[in-house]
């Protein structure tokens, strides 16, 4: 018998996820020359070293959000993402650290003004499909889930735990490619997508998981009132009155896979690191003697 063969794996990193989680669990104890805060900096740096020590990846990408309200989704709906307050410049600067040390350790770093790092990541790893590779999505985002297939993980790096596409079911009600229906119906606060009015989680995945898609629900909204659904009347007069902005909430909540990914191109194999930009990085960082150790470390692995 011969074995299965190992698939390569491409990791794909949302990184302002952790840049946020760094900017509000690290003290600021950190500065730089000019007295502006590194503490997120410190956090992010340490959370991408422990990744690539336990990890190894060959194949990495890490994906920035710069399209903060210049996204094609705000020329779709200006209300997306409005209730989130801008960025303080304190962060907004440490951003550009971290992108910074990205590509001085030779990994692929991917930002755009019109698409979001779930759009990056979605269509990086589309892009490596073809040649076999499945991905491991560093993320504890549900919306990212919806581009798990058969092979693929998510991996909650802060928790330490690893759900692949048949892991989706038990934590959100409905399967990983409906997902994204399934935002569109009960909405998703974070983002400020309203979806239907008066349709939570609940009502959102019994409905998704009986019509399999949005647009099946759509078609058939006359059957909803004779489901064995609580309130299923009400729910069905919801749907009605409310039919026409369907479209658009999913266009929100989809992810998109035609994001412009050049000048990079699969499969994105980390390169080697520039030791200079590493060695000005770290000492602008203040980074530590430990931490720089396992910096030049991490480079070889």
């Amino acid at each position: 018998m011969t074995g299965t063969a190992v698939r390569p794996t491409l990791h794909l990193i949302d990184a302002s996820l952790y840049v946020f989680r760094a900017w509000h669990s690290m003290p600021d104890e950190w500065h730089d020359a000019d007295g502006w805060p590194l503490n997120a900096v410190q956090g992010f740096t340490r959370f991408l070293l422990e990744l690539i020590e336990r990890e190894r990846p060959r194949h990495m990408v890490v994906a920035f959000d710069e399209a903060l309200d210049s996204c094609f989704r705000n020329r779709l709906y200006p209300e997306y993402k409005a209730n989130r307050p801008p960025a303080p410049e304190e962060l907004m600067r440490q951003f550009a650290y971290c992108k910074e040390l990205c590509e001085a350790m030779g990994i692929v770093t991917l930002a755009h003004g019109e698409y979001e790092a779930d759009d990056l990541i979605g269509s990086a790893l589309k892009s490596v499909r073809k040649d076999g590779f499945r991905g491991v999505i560093v993320s504890a985002d549900k919306d990212l889930s919806q581009l798990l297939q058969d092979g693929d993980e998510q991996f909650d790096f802060a928790r330490g735990q690893r759900w692949g596409a048949g892991g989706v079911k038990a934590r959100h009600g409905v399967h990983a490619h409906q997902i994204a229906d399934y935002l569109a119906l009960c909405g998703d606060a974070v983002d400020n997508i309203p979806g239907v009015n008066g349709i939570g989680h609940k009502t959102a995945a019994a409905l998704i998981s009986h019509f399999g898609s949005l647009d099946e629900l759509s078609n058939r909204i006359d059957e909803v009132a004779f489901l064995r659904l609580r309130g299923a009347a009400t729910t069905a007069r919801r749907l009605h009155e409310q039919r026409e902005l369907l479209p658009l909430w999913l266009q929100l909540t989809r992810i998109a896979l035609d994001a412009p990914l050049m000048p990079h191109a699969p499969p994105f194999a980390r390169r080697t690191a520039d030791e200079a930009a590493l060695d000005d990085f770290a000492e602008r960082a203040r980074l530590g003697p430990l931490t720089r150790r396992r910096l030049q470390a991490a480079t070889q692995l």
